[in-house]
């Protein structure tokens, strides 16, 4: 029985990189300054010690040592901690949404059936290219369009199906998920990863929330009755699967905890219903939806 292959993991670098690139050097630097300065510290302990004494004669040794000795521990604390949070953003940007986004592919149990995919808020194109790649395994003549706020995002998301070699399966466009540029009914499946929380933010805290629902009743409104929606984000689960069974949204589940950016993050699934209280869907007004 033949071993199992694993992701090429440098080739996913290749294509997708990281969009986190100048937090994580700026962590790394301010990383190797405190461990630098712990390093001087401890090895030139002594003079430290004599020269901080000169300077503050008043205070007892004891104090002055104990004071060296607290710096240069908060110095090595603070090296391990930004080193630790330089990791989890480089883990989280990239093979973290990788995997979620085979999970979230994962949700949707017969890809055969789906004609017309469509990724919210598609990024790089991790998750966009994931359902496209799954589309070419089952054979299917299915698209999926990656919808990205900004146009050269979505060109470079095309770019990058290019490189996995599913360019066929994929279009890319620029557009907002408040507004979604689509037809009722259109998509048999929509997902999206960690964009819908994102929704309003530079509004205001008071417009968000109603920004999010917006986002969220433009998905409904776009997906097929009977469609699956697929959803990854970190902040606002709760309020999403809240918000779908007020929108009597069928088979609403919530995944178990994912730490993402070192935060809680879930997936959150539900179908559409192919009718409510026995009569067929119809076109839902978001202003209806939202506090």
């Amino acid at each position: 029985m033949g071993k199992a292959v694993g992701p090429d993991w440098r080739q996913i670098y290749s294509i997708y990189g990281t969009d986190e690139w100048q937090t994580i050097a700026f962590l790394v630097f301010h990383a190797l300054l405190f461990a630098i300065l712990s390093f001087l510290l401890l090895l030139y302990f002594a003079p430290f010690l004599c020269t901080l004494h000169s300077l503050l004669p008043a205070l007892p040794l004891y104090l002055v040592r104990f004071a060296a000795g607290f710096s240069g521990s908060v110095f090595s604390l603070s090296s391990l901690c930004l080193l630790f949070s330089a990791a989890n953003l480089l883990y989280s940007s990239l093979p973290l949404r990788w995997l979620m986004a085979q999970r979230m592919v994962s949700a949707v149990p017969n890809w055969s059936a789906v004609r017309n995919a469509l990724d919210v808020g598609c990024g790089r194109g991790i998750l966009l290219n994931a359902v496209a790649l799954q589309l070419k395994k089952e054979g299917s003549s299915g698209r999926v369009v990656g919808l990205d706020r900004k146009r050269e995002t979505a060109v470079a998301a095309l770019r990058r199906a290019g490189a996995e070699g599913v360019q066929e399966y994929v279009t890319c466009r620029e557009g907002d998920a408040r507004r979604l540029p689509f037809p009722d009914s259109y998509f048999d499946v929509v997902v999206s990863a960690v964009h819908l929380s994102g929704l309003g933010k530079r509004r205001g805290d008071s417009t968000a929330a109603a920004e999010r629902g917006r986002g969220l009743v433009e998905v409904v409104r776009v997906l097929k009755p009977g469609g699956i929606c697929v959803l990854w984000d970190l902040a606002c689960v709760p309020e999403f699967a809240q918000r779908l069974k007020e929108m009597r949204m069928e088979e609403v589940r919530v995944s178990e905890r994912v730490t993402a950016y070192m935060a809680s993050s879930h997936i959150v699934s539900f179908r559409k219903p192919l009718t409510l209280n026995g009569e067929a869907v119809q076109p839902m007004d978001w202003r209806a939806n939202i506090c």
